[in-house]
Formats: C-alpha cells, structure tokens, sequence
C-alpha cells in the first residue's frame, strides 16, 4: 500500500473509526491512539484484505479488537478508572436546540455507562445504522445474541433514564 491509497483511506473512514474507538474507550485522547494503530495495521495488512466484507466494516472490525487488545493492558484499565469525564460537545444558540441537545447528550451518556457487550450493539445499530447480520458477524456472535444484548442494552438504559429523572 502507498501512501496516497492511505491518506485516501485515512480520509474516507478516518472520522467513523475514531468514532467506533471513543464510544468504545470513552476518552478523546485514547480514541486518537486507537485511530492511529488501526491505520498502522492497515499499512502493514492491506495484502491481507480480500474485499470481503467492506472497507469500512474491515476498518471498525480492526478498530474493535485494537479497543480490546488495548482494554486487557493494565495501563489503559487504570486510565479508564482515573477519568471518567464525558466531554460536553454542544454549544447551540438557541433554546430548543440546546434542550434537543442536552437530551441527546444525556441518553449518549447513559450508552456510555453500559458494559461494552452492550454498548457496542447499541452504537453499531444506531450510529452506524447496521442490520442484525451484519453486527453479529463483525461482533463473531449470533443474531440471536445481538437481538438479546440490544434488548437487554435498551432495557438498562430505559432504567437508568428512570433512575436520573428520579432524582
């Protein structure tokens, strides 16, 4: 691979696997190491590629197992604990907005709370709009699994929206 097929690459899917990095890690700063080692594999392991299935389910396949590789190290299970600020990213002018906002940014919080297991079902369905299939074969588990765990996933989150608002 050239450096140019990369940069193309890097532009095409750069946003969407730093993306699939910080939902998965929770922190900005992790989401960017993350994003670099995908692109380093995929320098070193284009060969590798077969065109199936596509660029970008290859690209957050890897970006995934590199979150895991990263999770099992004892460094990055300690800087997870230390930080747990989610970053406030929206500043609208006007008050609906800011309301819509702060709402989609609470219910984003609360995804951010569950266990990966669920979150990741939760993210490749609503951010990434993938069918049931497609989460199961990237995820190496059954539809029936991925349906369970998006069950299970909206059901915590409708409890901890209710235990919020409780207080």
């Amino acid at each position: 691979m050239n450096g140019d097929a990369l940069r193309e690459l890097m532009l095409a899917y750069g946003q969407e696997v730093w993306n699939c990095a910080f939902f998965l890690m929770r922190r900005p700063e992790m989401a960017d190491d993350i994003t670099q080692d995908v692109f380093l594999k995929v320098y070193r392991s284009i060969g590798s590629f077969q065109g199936k299935p596509s660029v970008k389910t290859w690209l957050l396949a890897i970006t995934r197992n590199t979150v895991a590789s990263d999770r099992r190290s004892a460094f990055i299970r300690k800087a997870i604990l230390m930080d747990r600020v989610i970053p406030n990213r929206h500043s609208p002018s006007a008050e609906q907005g800011a309301l819509e906002n702060a709402l989609r940014d609470d219910i984003w919080g609360l995804v951010l709370r569950l266990p990966v297991k669920y979150r990741e079902v939760l993210i490749l369905d609503a951010r990434y709009e993938w069918n049931n299939r497609e989460i199961a074969d990237m995820l190496g588990i059954s539809e029936g699994t991925v349906k369970s765990r998006f069950s299970r996933a909206c059901g915590k989150i409708s409890d901890m929206w209710k235990e919020e608002s409780e207080r």
